[in-house]
């Protein structure tokens, strides 16, 4: 039996009323210094579904991997793998949105002075945002967890189309249509049970996973350390696409606001980070941020 993992939150108490007016940020992006946190909903438009909106696979019932289920079962790492070989070539083939463009032209402008994604797709550096932060990794990287070597995905895919020939023409009658935040597609057990997973090409049996972040694992203490250092120095924290659910993105504005820092939150919905925002924009990510541009380079 799967056991889900704590996912969701509910709002309490009275939080900041949200508005459709982003008057004030393009007044914190004007002055520059500002620090992006984003997550899935900066990805939706893409076609890469996020958990807890109203299309989140949360709400299909779709239940992440753990990182415990991932180590300690080898049945699950195959069902993962197995899910993954179709749903990372479609992680793939999504763009950037207009949402990413536009973090991207306020980078290059020098007004965005850092980006910390909590997303794994790899969108963000493909719209141009160079020295982006990945929170939880990226699909685009594998990892040993025995002898630690990286390689690239597209590397293991290679190797798993070798060590399971035929297997998508069968895995297609029986998966379903959506893609999965975490880069895998619902896939019924009897299309899982012959698929071959690959040990580490280098040291010949380890065992081999995506180097992201799964629920359950931490963060590496570095990378937290680095996404401090940048809040710390921000005039402002501007969290997009997020419903800061999971502590791991929640530390940050909490670490802004009892700086002084403020923090103004865009996204579709309430967030757990509410109640230490500043200023909080309910607005699709693609059209807020395109008019945050248009904005903030007018006289």
């Amino acid at each position: 039996m799967r056991t889900r993992p704590t996912l969701t939150w509910e709002p309490e108490g009275d939080l900041p009323p949200a508005t459709s007016d982003l008057s004030a940020v393009v007044a914190a992006v004007r002055a520059g210094g500002v620090v992006v946190l984003s997550g899935a909903g900066l990805s939706t438009e893409s076609g890469i579904p996020d958990y807890r909106g109203e299309h989140g696979s949360l709400r299909r019932n779709h239940v992440p991997m753990t990182f415990q289920e991932f180590t300690g079962d080898a049945h699950a790492r195959r069902r993962y793998w197995a899910r993954s070989q179709l749903g990372w070539r479609a992680m793939t083939r999504a763009r950037p949105n207009s949402g990413h463009r536009a973090v991207a032209a306020l980078a290059g402008s020098g007004r965005v002075t850092g980006v910390i994604t909590q997303n794994v797709d790899g969108l963000q550096q493909a719209a141009g945002v160079p020295d982006v932060v990945e929170l939880h990794g990226s699909l685009s990287r594998v990892v040993c967890l025995d002898c630690g070597r990286f390689s690239t995905r597209a590397e293991l895919d290679d190797r798993l189309r070798e060590a399971n020939p035929g297997f998508e023409a069968v895995a297609e009658r029986h998966r379903a249509a959506r893609v999965n935040p975490d880069g895998d597609v619902e896939l019924a057990d009897e299309a899982v049970r012959a698929f071959r997973v690959v040990a580490c090409a280098a040291c010949g049996t380890g065992v081999l996973k995506p180097d992201v972040v799964f629920f359950g694992e931490n963060v590496p203490p570095a990378r937290v350390a680095e996404c401090r250092d940048l809040v710390g120095s921000a005039a402002t924290l501007l969290v997009l696409g997020s419903s800061l659910t999971v502590m791991s993105g929640l530390r940050f504005v909490r670490q802004a606001a009892q700086a002084g820092i403020p923090v103004l939150i865009v996204n579709q919905g309430p967030t757990r980070g509410d109640r230490w925002a500043a200023h909080r924009v309910e607005l699709p990510l693609g059209q807020a941020l395109t008019e945050l541009v248009t904005r903030t380079d007018s006289p």
